[in-house]
């Protein structure tokens, strides 16, 4: 196929055809007017903004047989061969498949030799991230000191994966997305030089998708005009693309900030209808809350360059309407519904829920307004600013204090007192004036009357119904902690050991611990363990302890082997006394030293004898 794809056919050929990179593209023209040119130089910058198409014009405009200029002349033979890639001395190397060390030996082997028809040998490496960190290293002496008729130029999406030892032995240029002014203007200029008129609208939309990719742009012009039409609409490039009218999203957009349920899931099911990807469409929708937002604030205008002039006027109509915490506040729903939406098994459910989140949540009251009608409402406000504390929730702050109040009998009875009291402590009558300072029943009836038709039942108690009877005193009861000394007897060892931790110790080397009725029993085999804790003061602290953990009294009792009982037949051993002895025994005592073990499980029953 003869056919050249516009991405290759409006390639650059000189730096005044590049698009954007203005910065960049004057240090490379003077470095090469001053004769600075870095032997070695390293392009950085997302995809289709022009790394490798700058590398090769610095290519040509190094070897130019009429430089140095600001320009290549591209009429040379040295400029003619590359621009055909025919040239011998230049070799550009894909990073990704040429990634290995072998690759990189034979490049050096190369470089050694003098350029056979230009003035220097250039060597281009695209993603130069993929190379293995050994090709790497074999590139680092080469890189430092290169011979002096090589030039290298690398270019990479991925600066972070480039080893700071080649870093550093760069000069480095950062490309920027291009801006959509500008990317706009050169496929305005490129659909002319094709006869092809194109609609504002539809341009946008291709600038838009591009996201500061010249290339990008580039492919998806080419993909529209393969529509077949001269005149392109906004219409032609939503079909072809497959996209999202604009007028979905922004009637979709209204809907949630207006909560019209019904025009937000119609337009959501027409954008089910145009076949978009949710995720693609969710991202569109975010968009389109983050331009109200940018709207809101002040100076923030030119963050909005991809936006037409007439949806910004649209977006800040919009904004106009609704405050900056209701539009963050329907935002950040709206991002929790989208991370919920990418794993769920039900997306679109997902994302359905998510509206009705939106829609259904009222405007958002700052907090600063909230506090200060509270000290209003403190400090003795009307009844207006009483109801307007409840304003989006529906009820008034007096009724939500009331449902928090403790309804139990002592509770009102300590309310009635509290505003008894602060009756009482009202300043004095003058002189002459009959009120007396503690109203009556009659007269606490008729002051509360015009009050919303409260009873006399819920007006303030007097001094006299303040009495109140020893008999509804009730004693505290107190819960103790369902602790038991079997199951929570090792949690008991580490309280102890946060007090003493010698008696923790010596608790630890008991064999078995029982609760018998009042008493704890403590056994030991051996009574040199316990001798420090059979001591009466020793005795008193872990008594404390025990009451203080468990919320039991229990007194202490140590059983030992010459107290126990039980009857041992004659000639032969306890069985824990003879536990203790097969642990202590010195055999034993020097196998777990030699090999840096601990005693395990001992057995004396017949089955091991």
């Amino acid at each position: 196929m003869s056919y050249l794809v516009l991405a290759r056919k409006a390639r650059p050929q000189t730096f005044d055809e590049v698009v954007g990179q203005r910065p960049v593209v004057k240090t490379l023209q003077n470095s090469i007017l001053r004769d600075r040119v870095a032997h070695a130089i390293l392009f950085s910058g997302v995809r289709g903004v022009g790394k490798t198409t700058l590398a090769r014009i610095m290519a040509k405009a190094i070897n130019c047989e009429h430089g140095p200029a600001q320009n290549p002349c591209n009429t040379c033979k040295s400029c003619l061969a590359i621009t055909a890639g025919a040239s011998l001395d230049l070799y550009e190397i894909d990073g990704a498949s040429n990634r290995g060390i072998q690759e990189i030996r034979e490049l050096k082997e190369k470089i050694r030799f003098l350029p056979t028809s230009s003035k220097y040998k250039i060597i281009i490496i695209d993603e130069v991230h993929m190379l293995t960190p050994e090709a790497f290293n074999a590139l680092l002496k080469t890189l430092e000191e290169p011979p002096a008729h090589v030039y290298f130029m690398f270019a990479t999406t991925e600066l972070h994966k480039i080893p700071i030892t080649i870093l550093s032995r760069c000069q480095r240029y950062e490309l920027k997305r291009v801006a959509p002014v500008e990317l706009g203007g050169h496929l305005r200029n490129l659909a002319e030089a094709d006869g092809v008129q194109i609609e504002q609208g539809a341009l946008d939309l291709i600038v838009r998708e591009a996201d500061g990719s010249v290339r990008d742009g580039l492919s998806l012009l080419d993909q529209v005009f393969s529509f077949g039409e001269k005149e392109i609409s906004t219409d032609d490039v939503i079909q072809v693309l497959g996209l999202v009218s604009r007028e979905v999203i922004l009637k979709l957009t209204r809907a949630l900030l207006e909560q019209d349920p019904v025009t937000a899931f119609q337009a959501l099911d027409e954008t089910f209808s145009y076949g978009m990807d949710l995720k693609r469409f969710t991202a569109d929708l975010l968009g389109c809350f983050r331009a109200l937002i940018l709207c809101k604030i002040k100076g923030c205008d030119e963050l909005l360059d991809d936006i037409s002039q007439q949806e910004l006027a649209l977006f800040q109509e919009l904004a106009d309407n609704h405050s900056t915490q209701t539009l963050h506040m329907k935002l950040t729903l709206l991002m929790q519904g989208v991370e919920e939406m990418r794993y769920s098994g039900q997306p679109r459910l997902a994302i359905e829920t998510t509206f009705l989140k939106i829609i259904q949540s009222s405007d958002v009251i700052p907090v600063a307004t909230l506090l200060s009608r509270l000290d209003t409402l403190l400090a003795g406000g009307s009844q207006q600013d009483r109801s307007q504390m409840g304003e989006g929730t529906g009820e008034s702050v007096s009724s939500m204090v009331k449902k928090k109040l403790p309804q139990s009998p002592v509770a009102d009875k300590k309310t009635k007192s509290k505003q008894a009291v602060e009756v009482n402590s009202q300043p004095e009558k003058p002189a002459g004036s009959a009120a007396p300072l503690v109203p009556t029943e009659q007269a606490r009836t008729e002051q509360h009357a015009p009050e919303a038709g409260i009873s006399p039942d819920d007006l303030p108690a007097t001094p006299a119904e303040l009495q109140v009877s020893p008999d509804e005193n009730p004693t505290p009861h107190i819960e103790p902690h369902q602790r038991s000394v079997r199951r929570d007897w090792m949690d008991f060892i580490a309280y102890v050991r946060e007090r003493s931790v010698w008696m923790a110790q010596d608790l630890q080397r008991a064999d078995s611990v029982k609760e018998q009725g009042t008493e704890l029993l403590l056994h030991y085999a051996d009574p040199a363990n316990c001798t420090l804790l059979r001591k009466d003061d020793t005795q008193k602290k872990i008594t404390e302890f025990v009451l203080d953990f468990f919320q039991k009294e229990l007194s202490l009792h140590f059983v030992l082997p010459d107290q126990s009982s039980e009857a041992t037949p004659e000639g032969s051993e306890s069985p824990l006394k003879e536990r203790h002895l097969l642990a202590n025994d010195p055999l034993v005592l020097m196998t777990a030293e030699i090999f840096n073990g601990q005693i395990g499980d001992i057995r004396v029953g017949p089955r091991f004898r």
